[in-house]
């Protein structure tokens, strides 16, 4: 089975390029979409963040109160290490558990959406790593559309990794300061040459234009 990995900073157009995936039937494995759904309750990973970071951190209901996490993650590196390190093992355990279905289930590609390159249960079960990068300007456009203002889009972009050092990770590097178009062609163009070399048919992929 081939593990395509899928990473990028905030505002980038990570997520998009998961759905173009999605789009021609590759299966994809989102690692937010698993941390949204592990602290949407209490207990557990939730139980773990209040004993490490305070139980201020959750709401009534014993979930996390995402707002009040949000605001100091993007502010306080060493408050979002702590907090990426508890979730992250609950996520990759998930993830793994995935991966195994879909091997499974003989599923001969599937990817990774992932926003923090890891080396456990990223970067060490990826075949190959694809970082989606886009300019300053264009991802705070893109964050204050989602209803950021600039300020907190900024330190939200400061937080995380430099472009660089996920480009320093990767196979290939997509950028993606054009058109939805444009992304849709390079993607798919990089989904030919790699799947291609390897023997691997994707139905919807033969379908796709370009």
């Amino acid at each position: 089975m081939f593990v395509l990995g899928i990473t990028g900073g905030i505002g980038t157009g990570k997520s998009t390029v998961a759905s173009i995936l999605r789009a021609v039937g590759i299966p994809v494995i989102d690692a937010d979409a698993i941390a949204h759904e592990l602290t949407l309750s209490a207990g557990g990973t939730t139980g773990k963040i209040a004993q490490a970071l305070g139980s201020d951190l959750l709401d009534a209901d014993g979930a996390l109160d995402r707002e009040r996490v949000a605001s100091l993650a993007f502010t306080n590196k060493r408050f979002l290490d702590t907090l990426s390190a508890i979730i992250h093992e609950d996520v990759i355990r998930a993830m793994d558990e995935k991966l195994e279905q879909a091997r499974r289930n003989k599923t001969k590609v599937i990817a990774l959406d992932v926003p923090l390159p890891v080396k456990r249960g990223f970067l060490d079960v990826c075949d190959q790593v694809w970082a989606v990068n886009s300019s300053r300007d264009l991802r705070l456009k893109r964050l204050q559309r989602r209803g950021m203002d600039e300020a907190e889009a900024e330190r939200r972009m400061l937080v995380q990794m430099t472009r660089e050092e996920y480009g320093a990770l990767a196979v290939h590097e997509i950028d993606n300061n054009g058109s939805l178009i444009e992304l849709e062609d390079r993607v798919l163009q990089l989904l030919r040459d790699e799947l291609g070399q390897r023997g691997i048919q994707v139905p919807g992929l033969a379908s796709a234009p370009g």
